[in-house]
Formats: C-alpha cells, structure tokens, sequence
C-alpha cells in the first residue's frame, strides 16, 4: 500500500520566487491496485510520483510504503526496492538485453543463474523469445520491443511496487494497445502496487483501478474509472475527460461480461424440440454446435417445423460467418463501433479459450445501459 500525507513540493526561481508544484496531495492505493496521475502537462503528477522513490525530496509530507516512512530509509536501498519505468526507455546501448533485465537483481546479490531464469520468465510474460532477443542489443530491437523490455525490467527484482512515467507514450497506437494489454494480464499475474503517469484518458480508463486527476499541483478528484466518468468533480474534470464520457464508459465493459450465450442445438436434439426453441426465441434458424460448441451448421425454422426425426438430419451447412466478430476480452466500445459496420446491432463474441462459441451481445443501448450500472 501506498499513502501520500500533505505532500508538498516548493521549487525557488531564479528571482528567488517559490512554485508550489505540488500543493498538500494526499490519497492511498491500496495494495495490488494500479493508480493513474493524470492530468495536463504541468500539473504536477510527475513530480508526486518522483517523490515517491525520492528522486525529488518533497518540501513537506510524507510517503508510506506499507506504513513505512520512506524518509527513514536509505535512498539507494528504497529504491531497489521500487520498480520504475521511465518515458523514454532508458536501456542501456552497451548492454544485451539479458543484461538490460539483469542489472538490479545484480545489484541485489542475485547469482546469474537466477537472475538468467528471471528473464527468461520476463520475456515470456512479453511473447518475446528468449532464445532469440536475449543476446541482441537494444539496437537491434524495434520500439515496441524495447518498451516491453523496459517494463519487465522493473519488474525482475520482483519489487513489490512499481512506478511508471507515461511508459506507453513513446510507441505507435498499435504497438500501444498490445503492451497495454500484455501489461495488464502481467499484473493480473503479479499484482504489484503501480502508480502510473499518463495524460491518455482512455489509457487511465483501461488501467486504472483508481485514477487521480491533477490540476496546477492539487488534487482535483481521486476516484474509480467509472466514479470519475460518471459524476466529474469539476468543469475542469468534465472538460478533460471529455464530454463523451458515456461512451469512455464502455471501456470498463468487456464483450465476454455483456454477452449472452445464444439458443443453440446438438446434432441429436429431435427438430420438435429445436422448433419449440425457435418458436419461444422467436429466430428463424437455430445453429447445430458440438459438444466443444462449435458450429456445424444450422437448421431452419420451416425445415425443423416440417420434418421429423434429429437436427442432424436437416442441418444445412452453408454457414456465413457474420462480418462482425469479438473476443471476450474486447471492450464494448469496440464493439459498439464495428457492429454498424455488420449492419446488425449485435455480434458474435468467440471464447477465450478459442472455440467457436456462438453467443449475442447486447444491443448498443444496452450496452450503455450496463456500463452505467457498474460498480
């Protein structure tokens, strides 16, 4: 856990004027969470997060780390003890990336075969290939690479906390979204303590458990993503945000939580039967799936009312798949934008565990509906 108490930063100008850059901040981010500073440049969230590893010692307050003063504790040791991620990378050109990942496990007294599995671990965690990245240089690598590098490199002493200065903000939207969401099954793994930078709403939206928004040095609103979207502190908040907030909103949602499973039927279900669910569900078809809820086919309405025997024995296998699909973990927004493109109101969701399950989601609105409900 992490607890700020009236933190404070006063910096003098040349004409010997004070700045208050950080003016009495004060929050907790309970343990395992992850926490967004967001706010414009300016505002004063990079400077909070730096007194927290005490790269910049605050002018007055204090910083808990697990009830722990950090004033009281040597500097260098405090922060070995904290994972940080900076904006720019930061590796180290001389070194190889096994190197890079290796250096505060080093500095902790690891042996090398130890810290050698750790990034091994690492790399895995990242869909990178140990066998083939670890000996090459940060050079040799391409930008996302070395940004998921210089994320799993805070994380291989294992520090229980993890601070992060914008560490998605120097690669391209693609590549982005990728680390974002390999980040978040990381912490899903990990459950590390994270305070996070970032100016990105939509990024403090997808990360956050919390997000703190910051204005000229003060703490304006700390609260849940969908709290913060939903009754906005300020006009400042409100215009930060965004007035499509409704619509950020749907972000909190995953396709695999707002989807229904759709009325299916097995290849030995009598057509009475099939036809009795067609008539309550009122559809005029009924896919024929497995046992593993693949699709194999499908039977209509008028060949289930007008036949006899199993659906097996009037399946149709002609299946157009539907132009619009979704995984699971995909957001509703997402879908919300690529359903009109299907010229349907609804879309397939496919299991997580990639099997073709065959199920509905929500309508647009009920969409909205739902993410207004949550939490």
């Amino acid at each position: 856990m992490i607890e700020l108490d009236q933190l404070t930063k006063t910096f003098k100008q040349k004409d010997g004027a004070e700045v208050r850059a950080v003016d009495a901040v004060s929050l907790t981010v309970p343990k395992g969470e992850i926490c967004v500073f967001l706010g414009p440049s300016g505002c004063g969230k990079t400077t909070t997060l730096k007194m927290i590893n005490r790269l910049i010692q605050p002018s007055s307050g204090r910083v808990l780390i697990d009830g722990e003063d950090t004033t009281r504790v040597d500097e260098v040791t405090l922060r070995r003890k904290i994972g940080y991620v900076i904006q720019q990378i930061g590796l180290f050109p001389n070194m190889t990336i096994e190197e890079n990942i290796m250096v505060v496990p080093r500095l902790l007294g690891w042996d090398k075969k130890r810290s050698r599995e750790r990034a091994r671990e690492l790399m895995a965690m990242v869909q990178l290939d140990p066998g083939k990245m670890l000996t090459r240089y940060p050079r040799e690598l391409s930008g996302g690479q070395q940004q998921r590098i210089g994320v799993i490199r805070a994380l291989a002493a294992d520090a229980p906390v993890l601070l992060m200065d914008e560490p998605f903000g120097a690669v391209d939207p693609i590549n982005r979204e990728s680390i974002q969401n390999e980040f978040f099954q990381m912490q899903r793994q990990l459950g590390k303590t994270v305070i996070m930078v970032s100016h990105d709403i939509d990024e403090a939206i997808k990360l956050g458990d919390r997000v703190a928004v910051f204005r000229g040095g003060k703490l304006v609103q700390f609260d849940h993503p969908d709290a913060l979207l939903a009754r906005p502190a300020d006009d400042f908040v409100q215009a930060f945000i965004g007035h499509d907030n409704t619509l950020k909103r749907l972000l909190l949602v995953r396709a695999g939580d707002a989807a229904t499973m759709a009325q299916s039927c097995s290849p030995g279900m009598p057509l009475a039967q099939a036809f009795a669910i067609m008539d309550e569900a009122d559809v005029r078809h009924l896919p024929v799936v497995d046992d593993a809820q693949r699709a194999l086919g499908y039977v209509t309405r008028r060949d289930a009312r007008a036949g006899q025997g199993v659906c097996a024995d009037a399946m149709r296998r002609s299946w157009r798949p539907p132009r619009s699909t979704s995984t699971c973990a995909s957001c509703s927004r997402a879908c919300t934008s690529t359903t009109p493109a299907g010229c349907r109101w609804w879309m397939r969701v496919g299991s997580i565990l990639g099997k073709s399950r065959r199920s509905r989601s929500p309508t647009i609105s009920a969409r909205a509906a739902r993410a207004g409900t949550r939490r």
